[in-house]
């Protein structure tokens, strides 16, 4: 079993549903991806917050075995984002974005890091995502994160890492955006001649795809009532992370099942508000649920 290392965000988000307000809850997408792949594997994360992060929270992430000597605190107030979902969570707006002591955040990987061979790159920007790279060594995997805002404004650099990562993990509408085209076989086709050996491609309640050359594999969402989808891309993320790392492989039927563990979290995840659910979870909920991905898809033949 290998560890991971996850660099991004940890923040406080503010969310409006139709459940009501929920303020300040915990998020950040290093955060929900280093819980999920803590149930799989050790995690380290890198990561800023301000004074006023909660004591019991970085309990609870070491509780979980993420190590959290990456984790900087700076004075000032952790990064906070407020959005409104609609009632049928399938949009949202953001309403406020106070970057704070994030705005500062320069990722600096301990020395004890730095060999770690499964790397997660978070949602950040994409220079800060080629900072890390300057400081790993041969890491085994790359896999990275991404957003229309650093597709619209930071595409240079996004195209240069590219080049430079193993796995890019994105949504639909974004790929779609990033490549210039509208069919998925067309979209990752696209997207893997940026540079990426696998591309996977978001489609939240209706699953995920896997392109690897000529490899592709479809998964299919879980079926369920979800109250909050903020972290679910991460989540998702890191639960696939994770299996790979504690697998030690990236071969294609490794692929395969850490899509269906990955959106086996993500499934959990939007089953509470923020990271709520995330931290009853166990792994033997997430092994149930598996095997009803399993049973979701099996077929006999003829």
């Amino acid at each position: 079993m290998s560890e991971m290392l996850v660099v991004g965000s940890v923040a406080f988000d503010t969310i409006h549903n139709a459940e009501g307000k929920h303020e300040k809850i915990v998020g950040g997408s290093a955060t929900y991806a280093s819980i999920s792949g803590s149930f799989f594997t050790g995690v380290q994360l890198v990561g800023i917050v301000g004074r006023d992060f909660p004591d019991q929270v970085v309990s609870a992430l070491r509780e979980r075995g993420v190590d959290l000597e990456g984790l900087e605190v700076a004075d000032g107030e952790t990064f906070h984002w407020e959005g409104r979902y609609t009632d049928d969570l399938t949009a949202r707006t953001s309403l406020r974005t106070e970057l704070n002591v994030f705005a500062d955040f320069q990722p600096k990987i301990p020395e004890r890091y730095r060999d770690t061979p499964f790397v997660m790159l978070g949602n950040i920007a994409p220079e800060l995502q080629l900072s890390v790279l300057e400081q790993v060594r041969s890491p085994q995997l790359v896999v990275a994160d991404t957003m229309n805002f650093w597709i619209e404004s930071k595409l240079d650099a996004l195209r240069e890492l590219l080049r430079r990562v193993d796995v890019l993990v994105i949504n639909e509408e974004e790929a779609r955006q990033l490549s210039g085209r509208h069919h998925l076989i067309h979209v990752a086709h696209e997207l893997l001649e940026l540079g990426p050996q696998t591309v996977i491609i978001k489609q939240g309640e209706y699953g995920a795809w896997l392109f690897a050359g000529e490899h592709v594999f479809s998964a299919p969402a879980f079926l369920l009532e979800a109250r909050d989808p903020t972290g679910a891309g991460d989540s998702f993320a890191g639960g696939f992370l994770g299996y790979v790392a504690a697998a030690g492989s990236a071969d294609p039927a490794v692929l395969r099942k850490a899509v269906i563990y990955g959106s086996t979290v993500a499934s959990f995840c939007v089953e509470g508000i923020g990271v709520e659910r995330l931290l009853t979870l166990t792994r033997d909920e997430i092994e149930q649920r598996v095997e009803k991905f399993r049973t979701l898809v099996e077929f006999a033949g003829s």
